[in-house]
C-alpha cells in the first residue's frame, strides 16, 4: 500500500518516472493487484521518452486480471488504456477495436469521440489491407498471467531413527497456518464516523503476502486463499458513493481484515454499504451540479466578445457572432495551479486524458477541454458543426445547430469548393 500511494502521488504530480518505480515495487509485492498495472501504464504513456510497448504490456495484464474477477470498471479502465498504448504505436486498427468495445461498456466515457477523430483522420489515407488499418487483436488478450507470490517452504528435518517414538502411538499435532475460519463463517461489520467508513472482514490467519485489497473510486475487492484450495472474494461494488482511494487503508490483523474507507463529503451519512443505483448513474447524479456548472463556465468564456484591432476572428454560427478563438484559447489554455482533487471530490491520481496529449498544439488542447466538460447538447452541437462546416465553423448552440445543416463558411478573401 506504501508504494503504491507514493507511485499515485508522483502521478498526480506528473513525476511519471518516480510513479513507474514506485508502482513496480508495488507489484513486486502484490503482482495481481489490477489498479497497479493501469497506474504503471497511464505512466509509461506520459514519460519521456514514452514506452508504449511497455504501456501495452501492463493494460493486457490488468485486463486480463480484471476479467477474471469480473469488475466491470477496472475492464474498462484497462480497455482504454490499451487502445491508448495502440493508438500510439500506430495500430490504428486495433486501437479502434479496443475504443469500441470500451464504448460497448461504457457509452458515457467521455474521451471515446477525440478518439474517434483521431483514429479517422490517421487511416484516412490507408488502404483497408494496410498494416496499421488491420484488426489483430481479441477483445481479451490470451497472455500468461504474473504468479501470486509463493510462501517459502520450509526444508524437511531430517528424523533421528534413534529416537524414541512417541508412546502410545500419539502424532504431534500438526501446526496450523492460514486461514483458519471456514468461508461459510467468514463475516463482515461496519460502521461509519464523519469522516470515514470502517467495513471489518473477520477471518482469522488471513495470510498477509498471499491477499489482494482493491479500493477504488466507488468500489472495494478483498480476496485471499482458502485452505481448500479455492479463492475467497468479498467484493463491495458500488459502494454507496464515491471515497478517497488514496488516503483509505487497510490493515490485516490476526483475527480480521479492517478497512478505513475515507469519505470524499465529510459528515455524510452512509445509509448502506453498497448503492442500489448502478455506478454509472450514481456516480453521474453525484457530479450533474458541477459539470453543468463547468460546461456554462465554458461556454461564457468561449463566447467572450472580441476586443478590437486584434487577432482575426474565425466563423461561427453563434448568435453573438465571431468570436477571438485564438484570445480565449490562449486565456483557457494557461495552466492555473491545480488542487490535489478535483472540485467533485475525485481523487485526481492519474490524471485526465488530455494528458495523454501533453506537448500539442494549445488551441487544440483548449477545445478538447471544452468538448470534455460540456453537456451532451453542447457536444453535439459542436460535433455536428465542425464536421458538415468541413471545419470551418464550431458551434455550442445545439437549438440553431439542430435546425439544418451548417453550411461551410470560408475565411474571408478564400472560397470553397467541392472535391
Amino acid at each position: 500500500m506504501d508504494q503504491a500511494a507514493k507511485g499515485a502521488a508522483a502521478l498526480r504530480t506528473k513525476d511519471h518516472s518516480s510513479a513507474v518505480t514506485h508502482y513496480t515495487d508495488a507489484i513486486a509485492v502484490n503482482p495481481q493487484a489490477v489498479d497497479y498495472y493501469i497506474k504503471r501504464s497511464t505512466a509509461y504513456t506520459r514519460i519521456t521518452p514514452p514506452d508504449h510497448n511497455a504501456a501495452l504490456s501492463d493494460a493486457e495484464v490488468a485486463l486480463t486480471l480484471a476479467s477474471k474477477r469480473a469488475r466491470r470498471e477496472l475492464i474498462i479502465q484497462a480497455q482504454l488504456r490499451r487502445a491508448i498504448a495502440l493508438f500510439s504505436l500506430e495500430r490504428y486498427g486495433d486501437a479502434k477495436a479496443c475504443f469500441d468495445w470500451v464504448k460497448q461498456m461504457n457509452t458515457d466515457e467521455k474521451s471515446l469521440q477525440i478518439w474517434a477523430i483521431k483514429i479517422e483522420d490517421k487511416v484516412k489515407g490507408l488502404a483497408e489491407d494496410h498494416e496499421k488499418a488491420k484488426v489483430t487483436v481479441q477483445q481479451y488478450p490470451n497472455i500468461q498471467l504474473p504468479a501470486q507470490k509463493e510462501e517459502k517452504k520450509d526444508t524437511p528435518v531430517q528424523v533421528d531413527q534413534t529416537t524414541k517414538a512417541p508412546a502410545s502411538g500419539a502424532q504431534p499435532s500438526p501446526k496450523v497456518e492460514g486461514v483458519q475460519t471456514p468461508a461459510s463463517k467468514i463475516r463482515h461489520e461496519w460502521y461509519q464516523t464523519d469522516d470515514a467508513v470502517v467495513v471489518s472482514l473477520f477471518a482469522k490467519g488471513v495470510p498477509k503476502d498471499k491477499t489482494t485489497i482493491d479500493i477504488q473510486l466507488r468500489s472495494l475487492t478483498i480476496s485471499f486463499p482458502l485452505p481448500t484450495g479455492s479463492e475467497y472474494d468479498f467484493s463491495l461494488d458500488p459502494l454507496y458513493t464515491t471515497v478517497n482511494s488514496i488516503t483509505s487503508k487497510a490493515k490485516i490483523l490476526s483475527t480480521k481484515i479492517e478497512i478505513t474507507l475515507h469519505k470524499n463529503k465529510r459528515c455524510e451519512k452512509w445509509p448502506s454499504l453498497e448503492s442500489s443505483a448502478p455506478q454509472a448513474t450514481a456516480t453521474a447524479s453525484s457530479s450533474s451540479s458541477e459539470q453543468i456548472a463547468e460546461s456554462e463556465a465554458a461556454r461564457r468564456a468561449a463566447l467572450t466578445d472580441r476586443p478590437a484591432n486584434t487577432a482575426p476572428s474565425y466563423p461561427t454560427s453563434s448568435k453573438s457572432g465571431p468570436k477571438n478563438w485564438d484570445k480565449v484559447a490562449d486565456e483557457l489554455t494557461k495552466k492555473p495551479k491545480k488542487d490535489n482533487k478535483k472540485e467533485d471530490g475525485k481523487d485526481d491520481a492519474g490524471g485526465g486524458f488530455e494528458d495523454d496529449f501533453e506537448g500539442a498544439d494549445p488551441v487544440n488542447g483548449f477545445f478538447q477541454q471544452l468538448y470534455s466538460k460540456a453537456d451532451p447538447d453542447t457536444r453535439r452541437a459542436m460535433m455536428k458543426s465542425y464536421q458538415e462546416s468541413n471545419g470551418t465553423a464550431l458551434s455550442t448552440n445545439w437549438a440553431e445547430v439542430g435546425k439544418g445543416k451548417v453550411e461551410t463558411q470560408p475565411p474571408d478573401g478564400m472560397e470553397a469548393k467541392k472535391w
